[in-house]
């Protein structure tokens, strides 16, 4: 490590400036919610390895998933019928941000434990749980913090009302990358790996999550500097860093691709809504499931850890956007402005023809019959005439905004909503191959067979056995004139699409002003079965006949979206704050 030593350098001794935030907390867990563990006494609390791990428990409610995203919404994309401010880059500063106070609030509880473990009698005894704690306070300062306002106020000790470091400025972009890498490596060694995890304990933290989230932050930041012409050593030096921490996870043979045999190509499909009850056709329960490297966990019979949406219920028919729909390749792996398949838009559902495969199983086909919880759930699997009967169709207006819709987290059996016990990843071994790729593609400026067989070819081919697909290669890219970039950022796209990573990942490639500038377009009306099935469809169309679900005119997005304004009240608060470029 001593060749980034300029640039990450040792946090050991170092004193971050710190602003004071009141303590707001909430934990599933019933231990954590008898009161607030950081006003604790200490005659009553700290005093064993299991205080500090019930404290570490509320750490875990910190994690993204279903509702809980970040300031600039992560989901808000040009992926979907997204219509919001947020997409459109019409939002505007405001005067108290609840992300903004939230993670802060967050931080100190995480900065309470570090302080009670400082002054414990027995650090060994609690080093998973200060390991823990640091990895939190990296994911909080990543994931909440510098995605959405870059370089931020840096806390890592508890202060007092009075503290003069309360006024502090802002720390600069580079100092919060180079802190939030600091926590992540000061807690891999600490940390265990996932096979000595005991079976009571799985959802924890591992070695390997930890690794895994260190190549996201650095390939995240790598390329933002890369792309913004900042120095090659720095962002080289991050893009490294994040090749040798995924490749660890790669390597340590903890995890695998869920594709089990009897499901097929449809595993990606099930992979989503997996639950312990029947929730597919060969009732595999979540146990069969080695690719979630961290996840949050629900449990259909566990009322204090719900779903907190009506996720099934809003998923199935969720509109996505043309974009979205032409980038999957034809499944003689070109895009379909250059396949051979005979790509063709005639009839609703010609254009899901030999797709890859992911198509499918993420969008939904015209009139194509799907199951779904609340209703249209199926009774046996089988498809049998009664399965189909219960079953229903995707009519692509009924609540529809492009004519495309969406399968993924929709559940099949049946289950109210807000009681599916499927979990959310937060990350997963996919990502990891799809960050290895990129960061040895940008870090070289090219990517060896070699490595795209034992990353992302792995992905691409776990659903698309029965059309087979070819590989992702040198060869073809230059045969077929692609461009190696592009495949694999679409590879990304197509299996990361629904799990909140697009917004981010255009900021960081600093394409995001092209991309959400763009209008959202929907399905092809004109000279389609679909001007005869919709002879009185009532939406705007572009020259080509194509559905406009949102026109270029409402979207604005520009330069100062790159971030996301500080809000108001704090900037009154400290005036060494600065609020970022065009707010």
């Amino acid at each position: 490590m001593n060749r980034y030593k300029k640039w990450f350098p040792d946090f050991g001794y170092t004193i971050m400036i710190a602003c004071l935030l009141a303590f707001t907390g909430a934990g599933c867990n019933k231990s954590l919610d008898l009161k607030p563990l950081d006003q604790a006494s200490d005659a009553t609390y700290w005093k064993t390895p299991n205080d500090f791990k019930l404290a570490a428990n509320a750490f875990y409610n910190y994690l993204r998933t279903f509702s809980q995203s970040n300031g600039d919404g992560h989901n808000g994309t040009d992926l979907g019928g997204d219509l919001s401010a947020l997409a459109r880059g019409t939002n505007t500063t405001v005067s108290t941000d609840g992300n903004y106070n939230t993670a802060y609030s967050w931080i100190r509880t995480i900065n309470n434990l570090l302080a009670k473990a400082n002054t414990y009698s027995s650090p060994n005894d609690i080093k998973q749980y200060v390991a823990e704690a640091k990895f939190f306070r990296a994911y909080v300062y990543f994931d909440k913090l510098l995605t959405s306002y870059g370089g931020v106020i840096l806390v890592n000790e508890l202060l007092g009302m009075n503290s003069p470091q309360l006024t502090a400025p802002r720390a600069t972009r580079d100092s919060t990358i180079n802190f939030i890498i600091a926590d992540l490596q000061a807690a891999i060694p600490n940390l265990p790996l996932e096979s000595a995890i005991a079976a009571s304990d799985k959802g924890r933290v591992s070695q390997q999550a930890a690794q895994a989230f260190l190549g996201r932050v650095c390939l995240y930041e790598g390329t933002w500097q890369k792309f913004r012409n900042g120095d090659p050593a720095r962002y080289n030096a991050l893009l490294d860093m994040s090749v040798a921490n995924s490749l660890a996870v790669i390597n340590s043979n903890q995890y695998s691709l869920f594709k089990p045999s009897v499901l097929g190509d449809s595993a990606l499909k099930y992979l989503f809504i997996l639950e312990n009850e029947k929730s597919n056709p060969a009732f595999i329960t979540k146990s069969s499931n080695n690719e979630y490297i961290l996840s949050v966990r629900y449990e259909s019979n566990n009322l204090l850890k719900t779903i907190p949406n009506q996720i099934s219920f809003g998923a199935l028919g969720a509109s996505v956007s043309r974009k979205m729909a032409d980038m999957y390749l034809c499944s003689d792996g070109l895009p379909i402005d250059k396949t051979t398949t005979g790509f063709s838009r005639t009839l609703m559902t010609s254009e899901f023809q030999n797709r890859d495969n992911r198509m499918r199983y993420y969008m939904c086909i015209p009139f194509y019959r799907f199951w779904q919880n609340a209703v249209n759930y199926h009774i046996n699997w089988n498809w049998s005439a009664a399965d189909i009967a219960i079953s229903r169709t995707f009519d692509p207006f009924a609540n529809n905004v492009t004519g495309y819709g969406n399968q993924q987290w929709a559940a099949e059996r049946q289950v109210p909503n807000s009681q599916e016990g499927y979990d959310y990843p937060t990350i997963r071994l996919a990502e990891v191959y799809l960050n290895y790729a990129e960061a040895v593609f940008e870090r070289n400026g090219s990517i060896g067979d070699a490595d795209l067989d034992k990353s992302l070819n792995l992905v691409r081919l776990r659903v698309n056995t029965d059309n087979a697909m070819p590989k992702l290669s040198n060869a073809f890219v230059a045969a077929n004139g692609l461009d190696m970039r592009t495949e694999i950022r679409r590879e990304r796209t197509i299996e990361l699409q629904g799990e909140g990573f697009r917004m981010d990942d255009l900021k960081r490639w600093y394409t995001a002003v092209a991309e959400m500038d763009q209008p959202v377009l929907g399905i092809r009306y004109t000279g389609t079965q679909y001007a005869t099935k919709y002879p009185t469809l009532n939406k705007p169309l572009t020259s080509s006949g194509d559905v406009i679900a949102d026109a270029a005119g409402n979207r604005q997005f520009s330069q100062k979206n790159y971030l996301i304004p500080l809000p108001l009240d704090q900037l009154q608060l400290n005036p060494n704050l600065t609020q970022n470029p065009g707010w």
